[in-house]
Parts: structure tokens; C-alpha cells; sequence
């Protein structure tokens, strides 16, 4: 394992001294129970979906080889060679008894203009919003974005599932940030009945939102088992935060909030407790300046790299300064 556990910062420590990011390497209860009072201008967390199985990938490369291992198009012939793996168990005997502390501490430290993202799936979603009703008043739910995919495959014994369930709520209903001009838009079905202007200018996504995940052979991917889309958080940080703001996520994993608060120039807090995120994240974000590691030394892992910068295209990173 590479680095060592979470230790208490100071009391008086500040979020305010958090220039570009902060990455926190431990368990995130006694880490959020750390952190000010409404700090966060957003708070976005995709925590385990208590799945009740092990959650993993393998990260694998290609080279034409006429006595290789698999088809590709056209019948050509690739040899496969595996690079490393990375799992975690997604099982928990009380899911709800895990989440509510940490939840409640979620409202605490979110400011009174800021907006919780928690995103989950349809195993767990209908008691989660229970919970967080409970939690942040039902008067302070906003929406429930459904992220529909459609990749990978299908049951026939059931309607296959392909979406994922974000329910927002926010601190304050008379007080929240939500800016839809600043918000990328998505094309007309039908152009031709809107005219041109509108054509051009697209329109303002729903609570539906369809969006690949991230491609296998994309240069977006990191391997770590659960990534998420950046296109989805560019989206959510778009509308609910202004630049310079800082944005929290407890259950960081390959750190893609942190990729898009770069994008978009705000600052970002992330969490995690598992080291193959950490180390995920320390080749993400190699090279960018600005970046505070608290119980983690990203060196090793940065030295270890094989393969280009993750941040490629995204401003920041050293390619774009």
C-alpha cells in the first residue's frame, strides 16, 4: 500500500487555503467530521451501489500479431497483453447505517447556496431518498436526473437495466446556485422544426440525460472499476457552481470531479480510502500545479506511469498551460 492513513489536520485549518485541490488518501467519516462548517459550494458523491459483489477491471493492450489471442475487425489478429487490475468489494450488511453519518455530515459542511449530486443506482435509490429526505427536508429536494447508456450486455429475464439515478437536493430551496446559461447544450431532434437560430444554439438538457459511459479504448480512461463520464460531471459542475468555487467529493475514485473542476476552473476537495484510486488519481493529475496531497505521496505512482497524462485536454494540465 502505497502511503499512509488520513491524520487529523489542525482545527483551525481553513478550506479557503485550497488553491487548485486537495486529495485526502483514508475513511471519509473522520475526514468530513475534520472539515468546517459549510465549506463546500457543491457536493457531488458516487458511493458504492452496495451491488453485493466484487467490482472490477483490467486494463489490457492490443499489437497485431497473426498468431494472437483475439479477432478484431476485418479478422485481424491481436495479441493481448495484461497490464494490472483493480477491485473493490461493493457489499455492505447495513448500506443505510453506512451512508447516514456520512451523509449527515454532507449537510453540514455544504454552504447554505450549495447542492448535494448523489448518485446512485436502482437498487438502492428509493431508500437512499428517504434517507435524504430525512436528512436534508424534503422541501430541499430538487430533482432526480436519470443517466440512461446503452452499453454492454442485456438479460432476457428482465428489462435490461441501463441508467443510473442522481437525486439532487440542495441546502436552501430559496437560495441555490443553478446556472442553465452556462450549462453545454445538446442538439435538436428535429432541427429543421425550430429554425436555425434555435438549431444552432441547441437546447437545455432535461432530467434525462443520455451519455455513453466511458469508451473501453478511450484515451478518458483510467481503468479504475467505477469511472464516470466526464461529459456527466462538466455537466453537473457547469450548473451548480461558479468559477473560483470548491466542490467536494468524498467518494473520489479516479477522481473525475477533480478532472472537471480543473476544466472549469473551480477547486476541488477529493476523498478516497481505497490506494488503487489514489494511485489512479496521482497519474491522473501528475504534472498540475496546485495540488495538495494529505496521507498520500502521489511520487511513486507518477514515476510508475505507463502510459500518456489523463489530463490530456484538459486545461491545467501540463500540455495546456
Amino acid at each position: 500500500m502505497t502511503g499512509h492513513r488520513f491524520q487529523a489536520a489542525p482545527p483551525n485549518e481553513r478550506m479557503g487555503s485550497v488553491a487548485t485541490g486537495r486529495i485526502y488518501f483514508g475513511d471519509n467519516l473522520p475526514i468530513l467530521k475534520d472539515f468546517p462548517d459549510a465549506f463546500a459550494d457543491l457536493i457531488y458523491i458516487d458511493p458504492p451501489f452496495n451491488t453485493g459483489r466484487t467490482q472490477a477491471r483490467t486494463r489490457i493492450k492490443t499489437a497485431r500479431s497473426d498468431n494472437g489471442d483475439r479477432t478484431g475487425f476485418q479478422g485481424r489478429r491481436y495479441r493481448t497483453t495484461r497490464l494490472g487490475s483493480q477491485s473493490f468489494a461493493d457489499v455492505f450488511d447495513d448500506y443505510l447505517a453506512f451512508l447516514e453519518p456520512r451523509l449527515q455530515q454532507a449537510h453540514r459542511v455544504l454552504a447554505l447556496h450549495g447542492t448535494l449530486y448523489f448518485h446512485i443506482d436502482y437498487r438502492e435509490v428509493h431508500y437512499c431518498k428517504v434517507l435524504l429526505d430525512q436528512i436534508f427536508g424534503r422541501e430541499c429536494f430538487l430533482n432526480e436526473v436519470i443517466w440512461a447508456y446503452d452499453y454492454g450486455g442485456r438479460t432476457t429475464r428482465r428489462w435490461p437495466p441501463k441508467h443510473d439515478n442522481i437525486l439532487v437536493y440542495v441546502k436552501d430551496p430559496g437560495r441555490y446556485v443553478f446556472n442553465a446559461d452556462a450549462i453545454e447544450r445538446i442538439p435538436y431532434l428535429a432541427p429543421r422544426l425550430v429554425g436555425p437560430e434555435k438549431a444552432s444554439r441547441g437546447k437545455l438538457p432535461t432530467d434525462t440525460w443520455w451519455h455513453t459511459i466511458v469508451p473501453t479504448s478511450g484515451s478518458e480512461r483510467t481503468g479504475y472499476p467505477t469511472q464516470k463520464p466526464l461529459g456527466i460531471l462538466r455537466r453537473i459542475v457547469q450548473a451548480s457552481s461558479n468559477t473560483g468555487d470548491l466542490v467536494l467529493d468524498f467518494f473520489a475514485g479516479s477522481g473525475t470531479t477533480g478532472a472537471a473542476c480543473l476544466e472549469l476552473g473551480r477547486r476541488f476537495v477529493l476523498v478516497d480510502d481505497n490506494p488503487a484510486a489514489l494511485e489512479v488519481m496521482a497519474r491522473r493529475f501528475h504534472g498540475v500545479a496546485g495540488i495538495e496531497w494529505v496521507g498520500f505521496d502521489p511520487a511513486p505512482s507518477q514515476a510508475r506511469a505507463e502510459q500518456p497524462l489523463l489530463l490530456d485536454g484538459v486545461a491545467g494540465s501540463p500540455r495546456h498551460r
